[in-house]
């Protein structure tokens, strides 16, 4: 019997459910139409399909609760029947009507549209980064003189500063300034035996290397927690630590680098040599062994193979 009601009379099952299971119904036969043809064939009794999904996808407006809705929110999902009451729903849900393109979808519920969206989205981050690159600030009269007035002043200490054009990393990252005849650099420590790299901002160009490197290396003054990362070096003595600087404007199949002087100023060491954008100063141990040439004193210093390459390979995966 509830078979032969099921198969022929479908509106009399249907009409006996509450209102918010109808509703899920709707919802389901609207993602799922072939399901709902097998259900609800268009030769039951006269009641066609069209006009059961025309009949129940007539949603009343989630506001005014009065006329039947039109639009459907794309952030929040709330039902509208008109400006007005798009206008209300905004104010009393603080709803700004856009789509949420970072929401959080489960990978259960994650589809193609999804992986599309968030295809779509990155491009246009893409877009807006290369549009925030060539604004007229970037390339304002006034970030152009405040480069040669930094290039001025660095030939003036015997230094050659030069700069990348607007876009590069080094670029962006660059906060090196100048201020009562005194360079505050934007400096880069990398200790390629920890795989560890570290910033430095405003660094005054009259403080020794000694100084700058005590947070990092010393078994006492350092940080406890870049101790820990970096105890290789605070193991070792600190006359095995060496810094170095790379040679700029050489081949690649013969690259090499200056050995500075940690007793000095970093100004003092800085001086007669090219340095690209901020100094990038790398701190070695002579006990590990390999192929960093230092210029000048025909020999190398020892530092493994597997730990440049391991460290090259961080920065790039990261």
């Amino acid at each position: 019997m509830c078979v032969c009601v099921w198969r022929y009379s479908p509106w009399l099952v249907l009409f006996c459910l509450p209102p918010f299971l109808i509703q899920d119904i709707c919802i389901f036969s609207l993602s799922f139409q072939g399901a709902l043809k097998i259900a609800f064939p268009e030769n039951a009794d006269g009641w066609p399909s069209a006009w059961f999904l025309m009949f129940f996808t007539s949603f009343r407006c989630e506001t005014c609760s009065k006329e039947e809705a039109k639009y459907r929110c794309p952030r929040c999902m709330k039902y509208s029947c008109s400006l007005l009451c798009v206008k209300k729903h905004k104010l009393a849900l603080s709803c700004n009507g856009v789509r949420d393109k970072t929401a959080f979808v489960s990978v259960n519920e994650f589809t193609d549209l999804n992986l599309l969206s968030d295809y779509r989205f990155l491009e246009d981050v893409g877009r807006t980064a290369d549009a925030a690159a060539r604004h007229c600030i970037v390339h304002s009269p006034a970030a152009k003189r405040l480069l040669y007035f930094l290039r001025n002043k660095a030939r003036g200490c015997n230094i050659e500063l030069k700069t990348l054009p607007v876009g590069f990393t080094k670029r962006r990252e660059n906060s090196t300034t100048f201020n009562s005849n005194k360079f505050y650099w934007h400096l880069k420590l990398i200790f390629p035996h920890c795989h560890a790299e570290y910033t430095l901002k405003g660094v005054p160009d009259d403080k020794t290397l000694a100084d700058i490197l005590k947070p990092y290396i010393d078994p006492v003054e350092s940080d406890p927690v870049v101790c820990q990362r970096l105890k290789i070096y605070t193991a070792s003595p600190q006359s095995d630590v060496r810094i170095l600087m790379k040679i700029e404007n050489r081949s690649r199949n013969s690259v090499r680098y200056n050995e500075l002087d940690a007793s000095r100023s970093l100004l003092d060491n800085l001086k007669g040599k090219v340095i690209i954008e901020y100094p990038t100063l790398f701190v070695v141990l002579k006990t590990l062994k390999n192929d960093m040439v230092v210029l000048g004193q025909g020999e190398h210093i020892f530092i493994s193979c597997y730990v440049i390459l391991g460290y090259f390979s961080y920065i790039n995966s990261s």
